[in-house]
């Protein structure tokens, strides 16, 4: 299976994919620009497609623009078409997080081969048929998404970890009870908690500059702390400062790509007073100076 990434309005993105078993492929896409994109990926019809927004909207596109789906923020769409391909053709929207699960229909019936008759689209009489549905990302999914787009292990146990994480996805999109308790931290199974820790992310985002302290993002965000702490490690992956340390220095590396500002301006943009304590943490985190960086592109 090929890939390929159509531009729009020279809009770049990345597209990150990884097989993580035999006819098993995971693929993530973030739009972090002001413009909207298009993706296009081939995709024969002996797969079954799963997709998730996390963040923002898009489209897919259909038969040359002849017919639109659209895919809201935390929804999902199931794709499945026995009779003819069906590669993805996206419009995806600025600020747009996408995950997506691609699956042969041979593997996945081999998984689910006793839940047949549950499984509306794997039954008898279902089998050869085009099958959509549309449904909710559910809170339990949300977290296992969120630890695929933000994964910050090492790369060598990447490969192992989207695994588990893409057959967790799949246990999850299944489960007949959808309100079913989240045992890793049975507290976000409550919509509000989950609300909540998206709103930490958000504050220390848009403030990253001069962001809160731990125990004053607690109180903003109406969450005890230990909670906080516990469901953002659950939902991000890493733990609060830790997670806001990673996202300013890939702010940091994007503005001094753009050649708009020099090392000094970047460093106070992204929270830093003095420049040699960014130019520490720019090192410590990719191993090159800022200088250096720069001119290696």
């Amino acid at each position: 299976m090929s890939l390929s990434i159509a531009k729009k309005n020279n809009a770049k993105g990345s597209f990150n994919e990884t097989q993580v078993d035999d006819e098993v492929f995971v693929l993530t896409y973030q739009n972090e620009t002001s413009e909207n994109q298009v993706i296009e990926r081939f995709i024969d019809s002996g797969f079954i497609q799963f997709h998730f927004c996390l963040k923002g909207e898009s489209t897919f596109v259909f038969n040359n623009g002849t017919y639109r789906l659209d895919i809201k923020e935390e929804s999902s769409l199931l794709l499945y078409n026995p009779e003819r391909d069906l590669p993805i053709h996206l419009e995806v929207n600025s600020n747009c997080w996408l995950v997506t699960l691609l699956i042969s229909i041979e593997k996945f019936h081999g998984l689910f081969s006793q839940e047949a008759n549950y499984i509306t689209f794997l039954s008898e009489d279902n089998r050869d048929k085009k099958y959509y549905k549309d449904g909710k990302i559910s809170p339990s999914m949300a977290i296992t998404l969120n630890q695929i787009v933000n994964y910050n292990l090492n790369s060598s146990i990447k490969n192992l970890y989207f695994k588990g994480k893409a057959y967790e996805l799949l246990s999850l999109y299944f489960n007949k009870g959808e309100d079913a308790d989240i045992e890793q931290c049975p507290f976000l199974v409550d919509e509000s908690n989950v609300a909540k820790i998206k709103k930490a992310k958000y504050v220390i985002i848009t403030r990253m500059s001069e962001p809160p302290t731990l125990q004053e993002l607690s109180d903003e965000i109406g969450l005890p702390l230990k909670k906080l702490k516990e469901g953002f490690k659950q939902i991000y992956g890493d733990s609060v400062f830790s997670f806001l340390f990673d996202y300013k220095m890939e702010v940091a590396r994007k503005l001094l790509e753009s050649g708009a500002h020099n090392v000094n301006e970047v460093g106070l943009r992204v929270g830093y007073s003095t420049a040699s304590h960014f130019i520490a943490a720019f090192k410590k985190k990719y191993g090159i100076t800022p200088k250096k960086y720069i001119l290696s592109k």
